[in-house]
């Protein structure tokens, strides 16, 4: 699972210049570029953590809308965290997501990635890219993008695997964080599970 969520980070990075393309071609485009260098990069492979974790940065951080994705992922209690705390909140849950998923890479195998045809009207500024990896022995797992047109092109905001969405599976824990300890407590458990994160990849050979 943690692969799957790896690769529905991994595959949405583009270049500027391909924020011209429709959302599913853009998927599909840079699907192609990204699983080239993790077959190629020897040191992904064997799980060069900085390595890693420079190509989610490059690739991924700037094609995704994490301010609506921890908006989604916080829910009802949104509102209740101030400018500041909004801020502290896309910050951690961004790194948690990268931090969670990035070292998933290494473990690619050669999936296949089916591109399902995009069901979307001209102008749609809101659509689904539904995709399928396919694994020899496994049975094939859906995974659909929820996408929305910005200015500077489309982000991601959901991430849907199996009929799971990313963000509404956050967002049951997060409401009892919030619940137990308001949203600085939220903050402090995220900062908390992120710097454990660290750790470990920091004690990983290099």
């Amino acid at each position: 699972m943690k692969l799957l969520f790896a690769l529905c980070f991994s595959l949405l990075a583009t270049a500027a210049s391909a924020q011209e393309l429709a959302p599913d071609a853009l998927v599909k485009k840079i699907s192609d570029e990204v699983i080239e260098i993790i077959k190629q990069d020897k040191d992904i492979k064997a799980g060069n953590q900085k390595k890693i974790n420079e190509l989610v940065d490059a690739k991924v951080l700037p094609h995704f809308n994490f301010s609506r994705m921890t908006a989604l992922a916080v829910g009802r209690n949104w509102p209740k965290a101030n400018a500041e705390q909004q801020k502290l909140l896309i910050n951690e849950f961004r790194n948690l997501l990268v931090r969670t998923y990035s070292s998933a890479l290494t473990t690619y195998k050669n999936q296949v990635i089916e591109f399902k045809p995009l069901r979307a009207a001209a102008g749609d500024a809101d659509v689904t890219v539904r995709t399928q990896v396919k694994q020899p022995g496994t049975e094939p797992v859906s995974i659909d993008y929820g996408m929305e047109k910005t200015p500077a092109g489309w982000k991601v905001y959901d991430v849907v695997v199996g009929g799971v969405s990313l963000v509404t599976n956050y967002r049951e824990t997060f409401n009892a964080e919030i619940r137990d300890g308001g949203v600085d407590g939220l903050i402090k458990s995220l900062a908390s599970k992120n710097r454990s994160l660290e750790t470990q990849a920091s004690a990983k050979p290099k």
